[in-house]
């Protein structure tokens, strides 16, 4: 690249017109000319060649990714990653906003994926170490969306569950239980007080436990159960599958009695994800596969937020997302990040209800409420249900009434006097703290 075509790939907010572009926030580590560098950082993701040999044209006040923003963080010894790459240089970790005119690839999602997280961003000259922060919308990419048909408001009508967190429960063992036995733990937690009994993300349409036979007796759970305790129920079948099934094993499942589908949004993509939010009359909830092995990295890859905004512009009702606590590894900023992106203001996109999760229990409930910072959130205990002491029906009890004590601001240790569900999973807390 010449000199004289590096001030091309510039701008600022005031000489552009914002609603035609998207704002790219990147972390980058540059090596050589910090200028050159993002040139070639944003012809590679748009305009990579503006002009035609022996023509007078220039593709760029019109087509190119251009620089409106950049922060120079300082020079670093070396890059933060062994990252294999050609230039030679001093190395400058920056903080980079890029404006990308989304009349490049329209309202599509697997192309706007290729132009800001593809080739271009990831195998430019002097840009070895890459992690995508932050992707803006304007309301005029927005409104080719439909987003979530329910959200949170109609998950909760569903369910005339009001002024409380959203209780779910992943039925175990996850994997092996015949649709007879799975149907009948269901039923369990549903009695005490679960208000979505859910397949796990790795339970499949599998000869053992085919989508059809698990969601015709869940089906039938969810109905005694609804009738036993007076109270809407919802079971949540796991419908990930190979794209041209999706359709097929969605309409199984809900003609059988499931009420709300779970997908694996990476897996399948976040297109499939689209048709399926068309195509659905019932809450589409959404599972993290496949997200941390390209967003864990501090400096290198795609921020989990990314992620999480482009689930819910997808269509996804409640996106599940790695919560609070050493087990799922994951900074507490990064998860109230998410969470923010599920509840913020998103122009006409309905709300997502955030669920974060992992190792919950009674005994986690108030911490992740206190974090989370309202009801507006659905918790989703496995072990916590399912491998209580006296069985899923009691272990949902206990986080109805771990639920209870915080209402009436009371701690665990006082408000499990007299019930034995709760006060058996403080009786477990307790002698894992005496043989620690």
């Amino acid at each position: 690249m010449y000199n004289e075509d590096i001030k091309g790939f510039f701008s600022s907010r005031e000489e552009l017109n914002m609603p035609d572009y998207l704002t790219l926030e990147y972390y980058l580590e540059c090596v050589g000319d910090i200028e050159t560098a993002l040139a070639h950082f944003c012809s590679e993701q748009s305009t990579a060649q503006w002009k035609r040999v022996g023509i007078d044209e220039d593709f760029r006040p019109r087509y190119a990714a251009m620089v409106i923003g950049l922060d120079v963080l300082g020079e670093l010894p070396q890059l933060s990653y062994s990252v294999p790459h050609s230039e030679t240089g001093k190395i400058h970790a920056c903080r980079v906003t890029i404006a990308h005119p989304h009349r490049n690839f329209g309202p599509k999602l697997p192309n706007l994926i290729s132009a800001v997280c593809g080739e271009g961003v990831y195998f430019t000259p002097g840009v070895p170490v890459v992690k995508l922060l932050d992707i803006g919308f304007p309301q005029e990419f927005l409104s080719a969306f439909d987003g979530p048909k329910f959200g949170i408001a109609g998950i909760r009508d569903l369910l005339k569950a009001y002024n409380r967190p959203i209780f779910f429960g992943v039925v175990k063992p996850n994997i092996g239980l015949s649709p007879e036995h799975f149907g009948e733990i269901a039923f369990q937690s549903w009695l005490g007080g679960l208000d979505i009994a859910k397949d796990d993300e790795m339970l499949a349409d599998v000869e053992w436990s085919t989508l059809a036979d698990r969601s015709c007796e869940l089906g039938k759970a969810r109905i005694r159960a609804e009738k036993e305790t007076g109270e809407p129920k919802v079971y949540l079948a796991n419908i990930t599958d190979e794209v041209d099934q999706l359709i097929n094993q969605h309409d199984i499942a809900v003609k059988n009695g499931a009420n709300a589908l779970l997908i694996n949004a990476l897996p399948v993509g976040l297109s499939a994800v689209r048709m399926l939010a068309k195509h659905t009359k019932v809450p589409l909830i959404g599972h993290f596969p496949f997200i941390a092995a390209f967003s864990r990295m501090e400096k290198f890859g795609v921020h989990s937020r990314v992620m999480t905004k482009l689930q819910r512009l997808a269509g996804l009702d409640s996106i599940i997302m790695p919560g609070f606590g050493s087990r799922m590894m994951t900074a507490e900023e990064e998860v109230r990040d998410n969470i923010q992106e599920c509840l913020q203001e998103f122009g006409h996109i309905r709300p997502s209800l955030p669920v974060p999760g992992g190792s919950d229990s009674a005994l986690t409930l108030e911490a992740v409420y206190r974090k989370v910072g309202s009801v507006d959130f659905g918790f989703v205990p496995g072990r916590g249900v399912f491998g209580h002491p006296m069985g899923p029906k009691a272990g949902a009890s206990s986080i109805r009434q771990a639920w209870d004590a915080i209402e009436k601001g009371l701690s665990l240790d006082e408000y499990a006097i007299g019930r034995p569900e709760l006060m058996a999973m403080v009786a477990v807390e307790n002698a894992k703290k005496q043989h620690s």
